[in-house]
């Protein structure tokens, strides 16, 4: 079958409305960073809408697909999870301001390093959908040293079978990091946030102020 761009397809298969009252604000990096703890700060702070990517119950099913599943498969959930996390924030945006807990390019890194594919294959793979998704206004990349990631995995209650791998693997947890390092540099949105000794209050401030001045 020929690749369809979404921009060609039926109307069923359009976004719905653009329209934005508030931001998006993309968070990304690897598990430990601080993701869900900023994220959800955040959207108190601007009495906003926050979700994750892949969002509940959608969710669910990620042990499942990472367990069972070959390349291809998982990268169609995961691509799935995204599109439907993309219209959670345009939703979100009719309103008010949108925090994004994980974003498209995780799905792009995450697969890239875990099946040790580069990301311009990946990105190619899922290239035909991109049209659909809500572009983000900020993506913040956090960072933190390989040290502070493994003590911040450890101490999650709810410590996935991905955690585990980086823990078991840090060949796997560089990887990981070289290829979120090269989705950020083709990403015009993206802004890096160092995260480690500083509290989620820090970074939320921090993030705020990358933010343009409506939202001060």
């Amino acid at each position: 079958m020929a690749t369809t761009a979404v921009t060609s397809l039926t109307a069923a298969y359009q976004p719905g409305n653009d329209h934005r009252s508030g931001l998006f604000i993309a968070l990304e990096g690897i598990s430990g960073s601080g993701k869900s703890t900023l994220a959800a700060l955040l959207a108190r702070r601007l009495s906003g809408h926050w979700f994750h990517t892949v969002p509940a119950p959608v969710s669910d099913l990620q042990p499942h697909v990472n367990a069972s599943a070959r390349p291809l498969p998982q990268l169609a959930f995961y691509l799935a999870g995204a599109l439907h996390a993309s219209d959670l924030a345009r939703d979100g945006l009719q309103d008010g301001h949108v925090v994004a807990d994980r974003y498209a390019n995780s799905v792009i890194a995450n697969h890239a390093a875990v099946h040790n594919l580069d990301i311009v294959t990946v990105a190619a793979a899922i290239a035909s959908f991109t049209g659909y998704l809500t572009v983000p206004d900020l993506t913040v990349y956090l960072h933190a040293s390989p040290a502070e990631l493994a003590r911040r995995m450890r101490a999650k209650h709810d410590q996935t079978r991905s955690d585990r791998d980086l823990l078991a693997d840090p060949g796997l947890l560089q990887r990981l990091q070289d290829c979120y390092d090269q989705v950020a540099a083709s990403d015009p949105t993206a802004r890096h946030l160092q995260t480690t000794g500083r509290t989620p209050d820090d970074l939320a401030a921090l993030v705020i102020g990358m933010l343009p001045t409506l939202t001060r």
